[in-house]
């Protein structure tokens, strides 16, 4: 008498269809999470660190965590678009590969601070018929010719994403003499710029932010690219 042996059952192209779907799903879920940590300052970072020994670069988002800057009459406060521009910038930046951080106005890091550039965010005052940007360096810096190249570069980017026109007559002693430029590292090249008046160009600096982001990180990154590409030369 035969013994009748149990087959199991093959699976069937549906439950073979089930399965690729679900795999799929997951790897997907596992793409949009690790792209979500991308957006995560460190993670962002770390990332960046892996893939080479890229630049660092320090933002000052003026103001923030010390006091308001300059206020408007109807309250709007320098301090929320200085921060909110920094990020913007740094957000550019990393997507571009450098490491990047955001720092307070008057950070302890700042002392001996050591990165590729150095950059202090502000916005001007709410003078309503005044429109424009500057960007200065320290008045006796120790690497005059390094700085004015990253205030140069600035100024290009700036001026072709916002189409704003610098506005020297506005530069005061007090950037030129910008404590954070004064307590980073000899070697750091710094600047600070002030982004538009809070009363001419107020539509660009809190309805356009993203403009004034691409015209920093722009310039920000071609004064990188410079460097690097005159280091490669030596």
């Amino acid at each position: 008498m035969f013994r009748r042996e149990r087959i199991g059952k093959s699976p069937s192209i549906l439950d073979r269809v089930a399965t690729i779907v679900k795999l799929l799903l997951v790897i997907s879920l596992g793409g949009l999470l690790l792209l979500s940590l991308t957006d995560s300052p460190s993670i962002a970072n770390l990332l960046a660190g892996l893939r080479s020994e890229n630049p660092l670069v320090g933002l000052i988002a003026g103001h923030w965590q010390n006091d308001s800057g300059a206020v408007c009459p109807d309250g709007l406060q320098e301090v929320e678009l200085n921060l909110a521009i920094a990020r913007k910038v740094a957000d550019l930046l990393r997507k571009q590969g450098y490491r990047t951080e955001v720092l307070p106005e008057y950070s302890p890091k700042l002392n001996g601070y050591r990165a590729a550039a150095l950059l202090s965010i502000h916005c001007d005052s709410c003078v309503e018929d005044l429109s424009g940007f500057k960007v200065a360096r320290m008045t006796h810096s120790t690497k005059p010719e390094l700085e004015d190249q990253l205030v140069n570069a600035l100024y290009a980017s700036y001026a072709e994403a916002t189409g704003l026109s610098p506005h020297l007559n506005t530069i005061t002693d007090a950037m030129r003499e910008y404590h954070a430029l004064r307590r980073i590292a000899p070697e750091t090249p710094g600047a600070i710029i002030e982004c538009g008046f809070m009363g001419g160009d107020r539509y660009l600096l809190t309805e356009e932010q993203d403009r004034v982001a691409v015209g920093i990180a722009n310039g920000l990154a071609a004064f990188l690219k410079e460097q690097a590409a005159t280091q490669s030369q030596r």
